[in-house]
């Protein structure tokens, strides 16, 4: 006679008739330590990750915000480039230049066709950066090239300045009034 066995039905029996043999003590220590186990298991999978999130989620927002406001400033700035109304290339020149007398004796510009090479000598970073946005909204120019390098320092507390080249490329002089460049 063959006896057919259900998998895992002794190893339940074995179980049961160990429970059994345990004292009422020994059984509610394993009820209390399964139950300690359920719950840690159930914070560790369902309530941490939760919480964790809800946590971090003011902090998140907050970067999310200032991302939202700064392509936002980002869309403005576009949408006043390209509402604009295009230089001729002699005016968009004629604001360069005007530009780079404010500047000071850190530039030194010299025109090529289309496109203006710009010497700079020892310019303070904040004034390169303020010249180049400056160069691009008021000038309708753009770098088409720059080969800059740090400036050594005069003396040790001394702000950064850059020194080399650039190449600014001027609104087209075939651009009728009204196209963009």
């Amino acid at each position: 006679m063959s006896t057919s066995r259900v998998p895992g039905h002794s190893t339940r029996e074995a179980l049961r008739a160990r429970w059994q043999a345990l004292s009422s003590s020994e059984q509610r220590s394993l009820t209390g330590l399964a139950w300690v186990l359920s719950l840690a298991l159930l914070y560790s999978v369902a309530l941490a990750p939760a919480w964790r999130t809800l946590t971090h989620s003011h902090a998140q927002r907050e970067q999310l915000n200032q991302q939202l406001a700064q392509m936002q400033a980002l869309q403005a700035q576009a949408q006043a480039l390209q509402q604009r109304t295009p230089l001729s290339r002699d005016e968009a020149l004629r604001a360069l230049q005007s530009l780079s007398k404010g500047a000071g004796s850190g530039l030194q510009l010299t025109v090529q066709g289309e496109r203006v090479s710009v010497q700079v000598t020892a310019l303070p970073a904040s004034a390169l950066a303020q010249w180049l946005q400056m160069a691009r909204t008021q000038a309708q120019s753009l770098p088409v090239e720059a080969h800059l390098s740090q400036a050594k320092a005069t003396s040790p507390g001394a702000s950064i300045s850059w020194s080399g080249s650039l190449v600014l490329s001027l609104p087209s002089r075939l651009s009728p009034p009204g196209k963009a460049p």
